[in-house]
């Protein structure tokens, strides 16, 4: 057991397997901070956040501070020697930073100095990023601009969404925190300089993000829907409705099919065929093989094309 007194920081679903992964170990947590209970559901009634209800599970004591007073009077309270933020989503003032005296960690999902602030996972699969990683680094003042302690890359695999990576990263970067906690409490965590110069920002989503612009090239809005899935989803309309495309596969145009689609304009529907349709866009077409259409659950193309049958020169928008 270390004698490190740790108070991991942690309300996002991607903090699970680091919260499970040091509960069991040597740098069990001496208590959880979680976000306030909130409502949600259509019913609006007020629910544990999956952080808290793992920690109550694994005999974790759990405070939800309401905001950056109450929480920098808890770390008071508490006196950890280390700090460790897990996808809190606050960020932290100086006075909390500078308290704990091994320092405050954060355990990012990117390749730092890349894709900081709060859609690292999303930004890179939007992009066509062929590869991400995680970080461990020491917090600071700018946001995720400290010294790096571990890094490790991460290939992100063809037609990967934003679910299934962020699942992989989150245990991953489960297993560097560990890691950066050992050398840590050996004295030995090394303190790596970010190169300023390379820094790119992964900003929050934004209702536009979501919205398929269809003169975009094909594989470019393959990259949006895949960042978006499963929530909240990239949408376009049809009759009035929003439908959102839940999976797809960007197609080349054949030598035969560029005069056949010369006169129409991206959006346009240009095969209806039996397990799916496929839509024009500014480059190649979108091959649409699963959908669901505004109240009604997500179902495979040939599926919605039975109930709601589309024809060849109908438009998206």
């Amino acid at each position: 057991m270390s004698s490190m007194k740790l108070l991991l920081l942690a309300a996002s679903p991607f903090a699970l397997p680091s919260l499970q992964l040091l509960a069991q170990g040597d740098f069990r947590p001496a208590a959880v901070i979680a976000r306030p209970d909130r409502p949600s559901g259509r019913g609006k009634q007020v629910s544990f956040p999956p952080v808290k209800k793992a920690a109550l599970e694994l005999g974790l004591q759990v405070w939800q501070p309401t905001g950056k007073k109450e929480l920098y009077r808890l770390v008071e309270q508490l006196q950890p020697d280390v700090l460790v933020n897990v996808a809190y989503g606050m960020k932290l003032p100086p006075e909390i930073l500078e308290y704990p005296p091994l320092g405050c960690l954060n355990l990012h999902p990117s390749l730092l100095p890349a894709y900081r602030g709060a859609a690292p996972i999303r930004r890179a699969i939007m992009v066509g990023e062929k590869e991400t990683g995680v970080t461990v680094l020491f917090m600071a003042e700018e946001l995720d601009a400290g010294d790096i302690i571990l890094q490790e890359t991460a290939r992100i695999a063809l037609g990967e969404t934003y679910g299934s990576l962020q699942q992989r990263l989150a245990r991953q970067g489960a297993e560097l925190l560990l890691s950066a906690l050992e050398l840590l409490a050996q004295g030995k965590a090394p303190r790596h300089p970010q190169e300023e110069e390379k820094a790119t920002y992964a900003p929050p989503l934004t209702p536009e993000d979501e919205r398929i612009n269809w003169a975009r090239p094909a594989e470019a809005i393959d990259h949006q829907i895949r960042g978006l899935e499963p929530f909240p989803g990239a949408y376009t309309w049809l009759h009035g409705k929003r439908l959102k495309l839940r999976k797809v596969i960007p197609a080349e145009k054949t030598a035969g099919q560029t005069g056949a689609v010369r006169d129409l304009t991206p959006g346009t529907i240009c095969r209806v065929g039996r397990d799916s349709f496929s839509v024009l866009t500014g480059q190649d077409f979108l091959q649409v093989l699963e959908v669901q259409l505004a109240g009604k659950k997500r179902m495979h193309a040939g599926d919605f094309l039975r109930g709601y049958p589309l024809e060849v020169g109908e438009k998206l928008g």
